[in-house]
């Protein structure tokens, strides 16, 4: 048994005689070094797998505990940053998605066909409805700005193609429902107790959802009916970071398409739609909009209950009628139709050519119809968070610009383009119009041919770089009085357009020229006659040239109903439509 050790020893050392006889110096280094740097990488992968293990379950225990001590809201601001990042990551993948199915439709299913052929009419119809189906669920699951900008889609139905229009009108009037405790939770933080015991009745389930808040018929406890306006609870806390996310998509999206860069008009809208968030400054709106239109006795504007309105809540008036495009409804009713255009183009065009407070969101769901005292349309005014307030100096432009379109006066079209700082004077007039303007007739139909209509989205196509640049010169309070412009144009057209929209603004923006300018004289007495004389002369040339123009116009449509009941000739259904 003495002798095992030494024979171990010995066979250990012709072991190691037998390494170092075959190994170099420095082979013999680095199995020295072998087994010690393996024990390190074991080490340090044991180490990774117990941090990993240990962040996987002790981050969210961690937060778990911090949301379940926090008070309701902050728990609800961890709600919003977890969703963020969800309305984010949905946003980035609905873009995509459509990015990538028109290239494939466009590139791969179509190439080589025909665009004139009705397979490809077909193909690219099936598109633009998928499209537009994803942008309507992508909107309606994250809320709030997202169906507001769906919304502003809506009223350029002349350029985005109709299966756009048609989707893209659910979100009019669609928002998310939120559960009732929402709305206790929101009155309790607010006013301190639940509308149950605030109101005489509340109904929770509400009458209508739009895209900042959703409203709740009740009643006070006089048994007077209003309506109770109540913001979306997370909306205020979620705002800035749906801004930051909009921002992100439209740098992506400058960075795919360096042409498309929408991301100035977002920065400086971004105030004016934070105002749509406090409701007392809607209030206050609706007040000043109410003062300013009081002249037109066919105008209602829902009064405030300010007892019971705060940032978040705006409890006012209840006022019964249906949507203005509701072409059914209005007739049945037994209202006119052209009655009810002329008094809604007056009542936005007085805002725009004298006022100058302009209500920049006039879609369908915010101008109700009803029956008035005198048995006339009576309009009813809802939604005064979006205002939008224009200079004497640029309204005095836009009423002679408005002016000089209609008399085909070019000198006058370059000179008041200036005034608002654009140099493509032509391409802005017919922006402003949204319709082809002809220098050599005077006649601007309400509805567009098919030949304008195409004229109209080749233009935004092929010149696009230069309508961003129209944009980017204007007075920034202009981008919204394109918006007010653009939806009643539609508003008109979808009641068949029995107004002459462009007629009638215009000698809105003759009268509040003059009104403006009977204003001016009024602190300078010595020149008034002068002033009265010389705008009563432009109000009559302009008055004279109108006219005129309105004849010729009645004596086409007589030859042309003539020669169409005599046979000679077929009317083009959209010329018939005009006619009627």
């Amino acid at each position: 048994m003495a002798g095992d050790p030494f024979r171990t020893l010995r066979l250990c050392r012709r072991h190691l005689a037998l390494l170092q006889k075959c190994s170099s110096p420095i082979n013999h280094q680095v199995l020295l070094r072998r087994p010690l740097s393996s024990h390190r990488a074991v080490r340090s992968r044991r180490l990774l797998r117990n941090l990993l293990i240990g962040a996987s379950v002790g981050v969210p225990l961690v937060v778990g505990v911090r949301y379940a001590v926090s008070d309701p809201k902050d728990q609800r601001r961890m709600r919003i940053l977890v969703e963020g990042v969800g309305r984010f990551c949905r946003s980035l993948y609905v873009g995509l998605l459509i990015s990538v199915d028109y290239w494939w439709t466009s590139s791969i299913v179509l190439r080589g066909t025909d665009e004139s052929s009705a397979e490809y009419a077909t193909a690219m119809s099936a598109c633009h409805q998928r499209a537009a189906s994803g942008m309507v669920v992508g909107a309606v699951q994250n809320g709030g700005l997202y169906i507001k900008l769906g919304q502003g889609l809506c009223a350029f139905n002349h350029l985005l193609p109709p299966e756009y229009i048609r989707t893209l009108q659910v979100l009019e009037d669609r928002a998310l429902n939120r559960r009732y405790k929402e709305v206790d939770a929101l009155f309790l933080e607010d006013f301190g107790s639940t509308p149950d015991k605030m109101f005489k009745t509340f109904d929770y389930e509400p009458v209508a959802a739009a895209s900042l808040a959703q409203v709740h018929k009740a009643e006070l406890h006089d048994g007077t009916p209003v309506a109770v306006k109540v913001q979306y609870i997370d909306l205020r806390d979620r705002f800035d970071g749906d801004i930051r996310t909009l921002e992100i998509l439209l740098d992506v999206i400058k960075f795919m398409h360096p042409s498309f860069g929408f991301r100035w008009v977002l920065k400086d809208l971004k105030g004016t739609l934070a105002q749509e968030l406090d409701f007392e400054n809607e209030g206050r709106n609706s007040e000043r909009c109410a003062e300013e239109l009081k002249h037109f006795k066919f105008i209602v504007v829902p009064k405030v209950f300010w007892g019971l309105t705060s940032k978040r809540v705006l409890t006012a008036e209840y006022c019964e009628g249906c949507k203005i495009n509701n072409v059914e409804e209005i007739k049945r009713q037994g209202l006119s139709l052209k009655d009810t255009a002329d008094k809604l183009i007056r009542t936005f065009a007085e805002q725009i050519f004298y006022t100058g407070f302009i209500h920049a969101d006039p879609h369908p769901g915010n101008v109700l119809v009803r029956r008035g005292p005198d048995k006339k349309a009576e309009l009813v005014l809802l939604d005064h968070g979006l205002y939008e307030h224009l200079s004497k100096s640029d309204r005095v432009a836009l009423c002679q610009l408005w002016r000089s379109i209609i008399l085909r006066d070019e000198a006058g079209m370059k000179r008041y383009s200036n005034d608002l700082g654009v140099k493509d004077y032509f391409l802005f007039c017919e922006m402003l119009l949204q319709r082809p303007i002809s220098m050599r007739e005077l006649t601007l139909g309400n509805i567009l041919s098919r030949e304008e209509t195409s004229y109209m989205r080749d233009m935004a196509v092929h010149h696009f770089d230069s309508i961003m640049q129209v944009l980017k010169s204007l007075p920034r309070p202009m981008l919204l009085v394109f918006r007010n412009i653009n939806t009643v144009r539609c508003i008109n057209i979808t009641l068949g357009a029995p107004v002459d929209r462009y007629f009638v603004m215009a000698k809105c923006a003759v009268r509040g020229w003059g009104k403006t300018r009977a204003d001016d004289a009024a602190v300078l007495p010595s020149l008034r006659i002068l002033r009265w004389v010389w705008s009563f002369w432009e109000n009559l040339k302009f008055e004279c040239a109108l006219r005129s123009e309105m004849a010729m116009m009645s004596l086409t449509r007589s030859l042309l109903r003539l020669l169409s009941y005599c046979g000679v000739i077929t009317v083009d259904p959209d010329v018939y439509q005009y006619l009627k």
